[in-house]
């Protein structure tokens, strides 16, 4: 991170990009106390810490861009414009849902903002994306494809075969890493035989790998634009590997205790938020200002927690709506 990356970064939209995760954190924060208080079925996966990643990686992007994401995707999908209450809704089996209750915490959707799913399965959506990015190309439309993934999936035997067909086809793709240093609950560096086990192995397959801050959301929009660029000149993918670390467990029956404390405590101190607001005021923002900022994104969070738990439950008749190209299921029977 450099002070020329800082000074390129006009104040007010800094101040945009930090005020959305503060909307996101809070939107974590709001699924966690709605799940302890037995509003949200099934499990949820936070990606409370993670923030920067997403709104980083999102404000390089244009709006026909495709993203895929893991099961920890809350922040994607609303990064890419799927509104808070859509995505409570959705935790909460709501009628209002982003899915309208077809798809939970762990498959957010919103194809209109091109956020093409999340996934519950470890590393599937890569070789997804890279059909994507294919689809793009042979379109000639100039889009980029962005697979964003945990490091546990960099030792998926998906993760090898996407980057090894992107590199051979020249694809419009980018591979995301979101180390969070864990995969589930094992350190990545006890399984792995590289230290930066996305980036590392881009070489491999003939193409950058780039280790980036993915606490810093300046450093990482950088990052990510610097390898659409690359996509949308034909020069090919890009890994980049971001370093970032999850507040919470892995899920919420996990307490995460397995994390050393002075860890916790370092990755804490390294909050996205914190320096995110660290950057405002070297740009000249004033405390008044990010506080508003904050103020506002507290607002957004508790209308749209309110909005959620109000909506009507969804109808069990739209199960079957949706489901194939001609938006019925009665054929397969």
């Amino acid at each position: 991170m450099t002070g020329d990356t800082i000074e390129r970064v006009a104040p007010a939209t800094l101040l945009g990009w930090y005020e959305q995760m503060v909307v996101i954190r809070g939107v974590e924060k709001a699924a966690h106390d709605l799940f302890m208080r037995g509003l949200v079925k099934g499990t949820t996966h936070l990606a409370s810490g993670q923030e920067a990643v997403a709104v980083g990686a999102s404000t390089a992007l244009r709006r026909d861009d495709y993203v895929f994401a893991t099961y920890r995707g809350h922040h994607h999908a609303i990064a890419r414009g799927a509104s808070p209450e859509a995505c409570l809704a959705e935790l909460m089996q709501k009628s209002t849902g982003v899915c309208k209750a077809k798809g939970g915490s762990m498959h957010l959707t919103q194809a209109d903002h091109g956020m093409l799913g999340s996934y519950a399965i470890v590393g599937a959506h890569l070789p997804m994306a890279a059909g994507a990015a294919w689809s793009a190309k042979l379109r000639g439309t100039s889009q980029v494809a962005v697979a964003f993934f945990g490091d546990g999936a960099t030792n998926i035997g998906a993760f090898h075969e996407a980057l090894n067909l992107a590199s051979i086809w020249k694809l419009p793709v980018l591979f995301v890493c979101e180390n969070n240093r864990y995969m589930e609950y094992t350190p990545i560096e006890a399984v792995t035989s590289v230290p930066n086990p996305a980036a590392d192995r881009a070489a491999a397959n003939g193409m950058p790998g780039v280790l980036v801050d993915g606490n810093d959301v300046v450093a990482m929009h950088d990052a990510t634009a610097e390898a659409v660029d690359r996509a949308r000149s034909g020069a090919g993918p890009t890994v980049i590997e971001a370093l970032t670390y999850r507040h919470y467990g892995h899920s919420r029956t996990d307490p995460g205790k397995y994390r050393p404390e002075a860890e916790v405590a370092e990755w804490m101190a390294r909050d996205p938020l914190i320096i995110g607001r660290q950057r405002l005021l070297e740009l000249g923002a004033t405390d008044a200002e990010v506080e508003a900022a904050a103020a506002r994104a507290a607002e957004t969070v508790a209308a749209a927690s309110q909005a959620a738990q109000d909506a009507p439950a969804a109808d069990p008749a739209e199960a079957f709506t949706d489901l194939w190209a001609d938006g019925g299921w009665a054929w397969r029977t």
